[in-house]
């Protein structure tokens, strides 16, 4: 449980350290952050701080109640945390709060592949192309014969592939851009182009 920010993926480059090494990196654009309420154990029953980004979108009237006093935010994520001390409403949150060489956590929506089959999805291998076979891409046998006499429950089989919750842990901060609101991680994060995504520490 640990604080983090809420960004959008802007896409990926390339930066060059010092010795002439290549590092591949995803760019991540995170306006500051705002605290919009502070969820205590006594009244909720657990620790969260609840942040929320891009304002000027127009809000029902509940969320304006919700925000009489704060800047109107359009996105509203929580994050749990064990200390709610160092943290009050209104308070505002950037890149700032990560540094080169900290280890973050990247939830996303994965990107949507539709309607995929087993060797897309679940890496089957497929049949032989010759000798008169015409079992290329099926997946084959799906269970035994009169006993159980039945399909397993789980069996990896054709289907939705993608548009799915998935974190990538343990990335490395590259470069913290306080100027541009942009955070620079190593590696890949999940969703397509401009997707919504939370970025916490390990």
């Amino acid at each position: 449980m640990s604080i983090g920010l809420i960004g959008r993926k802007v896409g990926m480059t390339q930066v060059f350290q010092d010795d002439g090494t290549m590092i591949p990196v995803s760019v991540v654009a995170i306006q500051p952050n705002t605290v919009t309420r502070l969820r205590t154990p006594e009244r909720d029953g657990y620790a969260a701080i609840q942040l929320g980004t891009e304002p000027g979108k127009k809000l029902t009237k509940p969320e304006t109640g919700q925000l009489r006093d704060l800047p109107k935010v359009a996105l509203i994520r929580e994050f749990r945390v064990e200390d709610l001390a160092a943290y009050q409403v209104g308070q505002t949150l950037d890149v700032s709060l990560f540094a080169p060489g900290d280890l973050v956590h990247v939830t996303g929506t994965s990107k949507g592949k539709g309607f995929a089959g087993t060797i897309k999805r679940h890496n089957f291998h497929r049949g032989p192309k010759t000798h008169g076979s015409d079992h290329h891409r099926e997946p084959g046998s799906i269970g035994p014969g009169t006993t159980p006499g039945r399909v397993y429950r789980g069996s990896r089989m054709s289907g939705h592939m993608g548009d799915e919750r998935v974190t990538v842990k343990k990335l490395q901060v590259v470069r913290a851009d306080l100027d541009r609101n942009l955070l620079l991680v190593k590696g890949s994060v999940p969703g397509a182009l401009h997707a919504l995504v939370l970025v916490k520490k390990a």
